[in-house]
């Protein structure tokens, strides 16, 4: 059940409640009074309960849950506070000052029936591995499927934006989504993003970056997943327990190795300090060794290998992104990644 309970007898209230919810596409249900409120408590996905009934349902004693907020209309007083804790409410929303945050909210209720989008994370091998460069290919390749989006959460990167030409295009960057707090929605980010038809990316504007708040980072990935068909993560080779969180919570991490002493080397360290390794493939960019023996190097198995692509720096000088054509060898290892992807998700 996605419908939310609205609890009021207060027209006003009941009146912006019902406007909030059409502006986020809610058809909700409503109870006038504690009584036949209680009856609907336990089965709503979200309670919304006006602040003129709160108290009379505390006497009640509904069972606890989570998703009840209390909503005043104007300034509530401080007894509203503590009714508030009695009934088990997470908060209590001013409104019209916390309209957005209900908007919000009653948006991310009416996204819950979607699938949640599958998410990759991308991490080079060594240095100059071009993790970057194949993350974006990913993403332009996915976007022809459904809405993607990719996650730059590598501050010492090129930037996605400028790999995939959406460095000029308007929206919000980390340094804004860092500053907010509490639930972000899907819509919201979805909407928020520089982006080009379907595809849309979340990094720094250029200059000095430092490293992601956990909390913004957390965020950020829930609704880029709530959202998306597709969320590509470009992850930095500092694998902190940040890192190590976000990589927890992919379908799959890819490792971009180039085949050479040093970058197998390089790799071979890489992958041994991920304490879990199911969800970890090889993406080997370049010749002259055979796949078999990258996976006794590293441990790992290799999903795809690809050749070097000419041509790539203009096209990404001309803001076209990696991929010019699906033919190509960026073109062809995301969508062979994409492939096995969807066979390996469809089999869970």
């Amino acid at each position: 059940m996605s419908v939310p309970l609205f609890v009021t007898a207060d027209p006003q209230l009941r009146e912006e409640l019902f406007r909030l919810a059409a502006a986020a596409g809610i058809s909700p249900d409503h109870a006038g009074d504690a009584a036949s409120a209680l009856r609907r408590w336990s089965t709503a996905p979200l309670v919304l309960l006006g602040a003129d009934l709160a108290e009379e349902l505390a006497r009640l004693g509904p069972a606890r849950r989570g998703g009840v907020h209390v909503v005043t209309w104007g300034r509530p007083p401080d007894e509203l506070f503590r009714t508030a804790l009695a009934v088990g409410a997470e908060n209590v929303a001013e409104l019209p000052r916390s309209d957005t945050w209900v908007t919000e909210a009653l948006t991310d209720l009416g996204e819950t029936g979607r699938p949640r989008g599958t998410m990759v994370g991308v991490i080079g091998g060594s240095g100059g591995a071009g993790a970057t460069t194949f993350a974006c290919a990913l993403a332009q390749v996915a976007a022809r499927r459904g809405p993607v989006v990719v996650v730059d959460a590598d501050p010492l990167g090129p930037g996605a934006d400028r790999v995939l030409g959406l460095e000029d295009r308007d929206g919000i960057r980390w340094d804004a989504l860092c500053q907010t707090t509490g639930r972000l929605s899907a819509r919201s980010l979805r909407e928020a993003l520089p982006r080009r038809e379907g595809l849309g990316v979340l990094t720094w504007h250029a200059g000095t970056q430092g490293p992601l708040p956990a909390f913004a980072v957390r965020e950020a990935v829930s609704a880029a997943q709530r959202g998306h068909a597709t969320v590509v993560v470009d992850l930095p080779r500092t694998l902190d327990a940040l890192v190590e969180e976000v990589c927890a919570r992919c379908d799959l991490v890819l490792v971009v190795v180039t085949p050479t002493v040093v970058g197998l080397a390089s790799a071979a360290r890489l992958c041994g300090r991920f304490p879990e390794r199911s969800a970890l493939r090889l993406v080997v960019r370049g010749g002259g060794m055979d796949p078999h023996q990258v996976t006794r190097v590293t441990g790992v198995p290799v999903l795809t290998t690809m050749a070097e692509q000419r041509g790539l720096a203009e096209a990404i000088d001309l803001g076209l992104g990696p991929v010019r054509s699906r033919r190509g060898p960026l073109g062809r290892a995301a969508a062979d990644v994409l492939a096995r992807l969807s066979l390996t998700t469809a089999a869970a």
